[in-house]
């Protein structure tokens, strides 16, 4: 049954500030600097750091790499899977470039299977590394992005010595859809399927392209033939998507949209009566099949939401409606424009996505201006049962980017096996991975040692795609540019909460 807005304020009414949190993971770590007082009395300084040794937090701290690619604890190691311009595809040419959302999935014999996505915009006659347009597997002929698939055998050692300084064994990768544009983050499927997200909204005729861009993708890893003839998921709509996640216990898809002026929306897409999910079936349905609509939120005592900025304290829990588009493919107005100010809920970068603990983990990924509140990254928890929206992860503007220990601009993120979230960092200045645990405290587990800019102004990209294998003994992330895929291994134990 729907949550009605009086449903809910009765519900807080009686719960009153004490609302219990529900999930494997409850009230998430603020990082240095963060606005919320979320964790515990007694348990960090005003900055957000914890107070003491705390042996049982992260893994140590980071060692810096010879190689000048990637800081990790000590016992860690880390092995390069793909490198643009470097490793070759089955294809013929080499890995096309701007690693970003990445989903791992079981192959044959043990090996692990990568669908990587190429975050690549523009006509293809303008890419330096596009993803190469193989014959049956393109959208748009003008387009350069799509994504890969990336096959690790199941004894796959690489570089040796885990620190770049030896020669990886080949791995093997293909296209799997090509003529696409900006295909930035996406979703696995319960079905064990790839959703590869356009974010952009190019139409034919503009910036080279010829067809209409801004849809929703499905990249089958295990059977190339299902690639073919691709064509775009018209009923999720179009806009510039971000992620996507699929509820495997009611059907609907969540869909985030990384867009400003305004600022842009969470999408529920539910399905028509009788739908069933499974391979290509998406791919099938008629271009306004299904419903899609954005959400609305409201406070504890009925007040409409018009930004998720304006949460200011970990644990705040908002109410959600849903709100019908009213044309999702965007003929004369992007979907976001076609709703008045008043009537939904608007968030900065809505970023990563993740399914667990019966619900989506979604993404706002900085505030500014743009924004009623600033901030340096949000982490919010979507229970669509009791259809709630609760803040899990607070990081407050983070004034000296350049400077190693505080975290921002979170993006991509997974929940890992080990406990909490495993976040990218696609913020200013010092790249890291790190993670968040649920008794307020943050953890670094890897940084960005690769300087793209120059001595004197040094720059170092996001990082991008973090996801664990299915064994859970690897974990693999992307350094966007240049574009290099890593797989890091080593003691993964618990991180058990200090409470």
């Amino acid at each position: 049954m729907p949550l009605s807005r009086r449903d809910f304020v009765h519900r807080s009414a009686l719960t009153g500030a004490g609302i219990a949190l529900a999930g494997a993971v409850d009230v998430l770590a603020t990082a240095p600097g963060a606005l919320a007082a979320g964790a515990p009395a007694g348990r960090g300084d005003d900055h957000g750091h914890p107070h003491g040794h705390c042996p049982e937090l992260g893994y140590g701290p980071l060692i810096a790499d010879p190689a000048g690619l990637l800081a990790l604890p000590a016992g860690f190691t880390y092995r390069v899977v793909t490198r643009t311009g470097t490793t070759t595809l089955e294809s013929g040419g080499t890995t096309p470039s701007n690693h970003d959302g990445t989903a791992a999935f079981a192959g044959e014999r043990g090996a692990t299977l990568l669908v990587n996505n190429h975050e690549i915009g523009g006509p293809l006659t303008a890419a330096a590394h596009p993803v190469p347009h193989v014959p049956g597997l393109v959208y748009d002929p003008a387009a350069a992005g799509g994504c890969t698939v990336v096959e690790v055998p199941r004894h796959w050692r690489g570089d040796e010595d885990g620190r770049g300084g030896g020669h990886a064994e080949p791995v093997t990768e293909w296209v799997g859809i090509a003529g696409t544009a900006t295909n930035c983050a996406g979703g696995a499927t319960p079905w064990g399927t790839w959703l590869t997200c356009e974010e952009t909204e190019d139409r034919a005729g503009s910036n080279g392209m010829t067809k209409d861009h801004g849809y929703v993708f499905e990249v089958d890893p295990h059977d190339r033939h299902a690639n073919r003839d691709p064509e775009p998921i018209k009923a999720l709509g179009r806009y510039a998507h971000e992620a996507v996640v699929v509820d495997p216990r009611r059907g609907h898809l969540y869909l985030t949209e990384d867009a400003s002026g305004p600022n842009g929306l969470l999408y529920r897409w539910t399905p028509p009566h009788g739908f069933q999910h499974g391979r290509g079936r998406l791919a099938a349905l008629g271009d306004t099949d299904g419903v899609l609509q954005a959400f609305r939120c409201f406070d504890s005592v009925g007040r409409f939401v018009d930004d998720l900025s304006r949460a200011t304290k970990i644990g705040t829990r908002y109410g959600v409606d849903w709100v019908d588009v009213p044309d999702r493919d965007a003929r004369t107005a992007s979907v976001r424009k076609q709703f008045t100010d008043g009537e939904v809920t608007r968030a900065r970068k809505l970023e990563g996505m993740w399914w667990a603990d019966g619900g989506t983990y979604v993404v706002s990924s900085f505030a500014r201006g743009e924004s009623p509140v600033q901030h340096d990254g949000a982490v919010w928890f979507y229970d669509p049962a009791r259809r709630t929206l609760t803040l899990k992860v607070l990081l407050g503007v983070n004034t000296a980017p350049e400077q190693d220990g505080s975290f921002d601009g979170p993006d991509n993120i997974t929940v890992s096996p080990y406990g909490g979230l495993i976040i990218a960092e696609d913020g200013a200045g010092v790249q890291h991975l790190f993670g968040a645990l649920d008794d307020g405290r943050t953890y670094p587990l890897a940084r960005n040692e690769l300087n793209i800019g120059s001595e004197a102004e040094p720059e170092y990209s996001e990082f991008t795609g973090v996801t664990f294998s299915p064994d859970g003994d690897t974990l693999f992330a992307n350094i966007q540019t240049p574009g290099i895929m890593l797989a890091v291994t080593g003691p993964w134990r618990r991180q058990a909460a200090g409470r």
